[in-house]
């Protein structure tokens, strides 16, 4: 008998799951599929996640067609941290005498090693390996390291899967957007019905904006998302600033919206691309009912930046600066900044030498062209670079 365990967040469960299944159960002629939420994933530790009722419903929806598949409630059952190698030593209890695989995807693969104990899971189980968006010949280099580093060779599903993520799912989501195709009809239906992931007042807020704005909160909000958990911010908090972080930019300043508004300064006393983030905060706050100190802090200073922001401001400052259709000189240096992890220091302060650079970086832009700077933005410059130098 050949059982394939295909475990995972699944929150949610999107169209690249389900086409990675069925590849799986077809590539490795599997009789059994297992399918298997995860309680609290070791790699994700902080994450929130949607209620387990609610994941595992989603993936018996969006399994139901996939051949010899079935939905496992073991991990959420359990609960506690799901590690892989107990899942398998359980599995390997009951099927004995089957030949067992754990489906991966190859950002999966890659950090195999620094799972708990991966000797044991090879132990019981072979690793089958899809696709995510791979270049021609992945297969033979990251082959020829697992094989010298474990001494076992790893089984290819016949899927390059596309580069799509449960946290665009959420994004979307949260943004009150259509999440078809990036999910099935049947479970943008649930998700709906259920409001998860829903963020109040979002579409609204967006709907303020110019179709351009709104793709650019969108890119935001998942570049901010991904990066959220690792340093230790909520991802709900960071998806609910990036979407309303724009809410007050394409607003004339005699805006209805905006009666009650009163500046830090004259409206001609602030840079034009700063007056927008003060508007926003109160609009966030007194329109649409945002009331997260932190949340309205990361709003309220998303383009100047100031002096010891929070870890959520840091975030929303950087993925506004480097969301993908940014394209200006630097910005890979921004990029290549933000993704540096130092275990060493605590989770925010990895952000700090990415937030000190895109700082550099706008006071000379501004001063190159002979434009005033902003006092809170030099103020911030100051505070990070003497920071690091401490």
């Amino acid at each position: 008998m050949r059982i394939g365990i295909f475990g995972g967040s699944f929150d949610p469960v999107h169209c690249e799951h389900i086409r990675l299944a069925e590849s799986a159960v077809k590539t490795l002629a599997l009789d059994k599929l297992i399918v298997m939420p995860v309680a609290s994933p070791p790699h994700k530790k902080g994450k929130e996640l949607a209620p387990d009722r609610h994941r595992l419903e989603l993936c018996k929806i969006a399994f139901a067609c996939v051949p010899n598949a079935e939905v496992s409630d073991y991990e959420i059952t359990k609960g506690g941290t799901s590690y892989t190698y107990l899942t398998c030593r359980h599995f390997r209890e009951i099927y004995k005498e089957a030949e067992l695989f754990w489906l991966v995807g190859t950002d999966m693969l890659r950090d195999f090693p620094t799972w708990k104990n991966p000797e044991d899971i090879l132990s019981n189980a072979t690793l089958a390996v899809c696709a995510r968006d791979e270049k021609e010949g992945w297969a033979q280099k990251e082959l020829s390291g697992f094989t010298r580093r474990f001494g076992k060779e790893f089984v290819l599903i016949g899927y390059n899967g596309a580069p799509v993520s449960s946290t665009q799912v959420r994004v979307l989501a949260g943004a009150g957007m259509r999440l078809t195709p990036l999910v099935t009809e049947e479970t943008e239906a649930y998700i709906r019905e259920n409001k998860l992931y829903a963020i109040e007042n979002a579409e609204k807020a967006l709907a303020l904006e110019k179709p351009a704005r709104v793709a650019h909160s969108l890119r935001v909000a998942f570049v901010a998302a991904k990066r959220a958990v690792s340093l230790g911010v909520s991802e709900r908090k960071a998806i609910l600033a990036s979407l309303f972080h724009d809410c007050a930019k394409n607003l004339e300043s005699g805006s209805p919206l905006l009666k009650g508004f009163v500046p830090p300064a004259k409206w001609g006393e602030i840079p034009r691309e700063v007056t927008h983030q003060f508007a926003g905060a109160y609009l966030a706050e007194h329109a649409f009912g945002v009331t997260d100190g932190e949340v309205l802090d990361a709003i309220r200073f998303h383009t100047s930046g100031k002096a010891g922001m929070s870890a959520l401001g840091k975030l929303i400052f950087l993925a506004d600066m480097i969301e993908p259709n940014r394209s200006y000189e630097g910005v890979e240096k921004l990029r290549e900044l933000f993704e540096k992890k130092n275990p060493a220091l605590p989770k925010e302060a990895g952000l700090d030498e990415c937030l000190e650079e895109a700082l550099r970086q706008t006071v000379a832009f501004l001063e190159g062209k002979g434009e005033w700077v902003y006092p809170l933005t030099k103020e911030a410059y100051e505070y990070y670079k003497n920071l690091r130098n401490e």
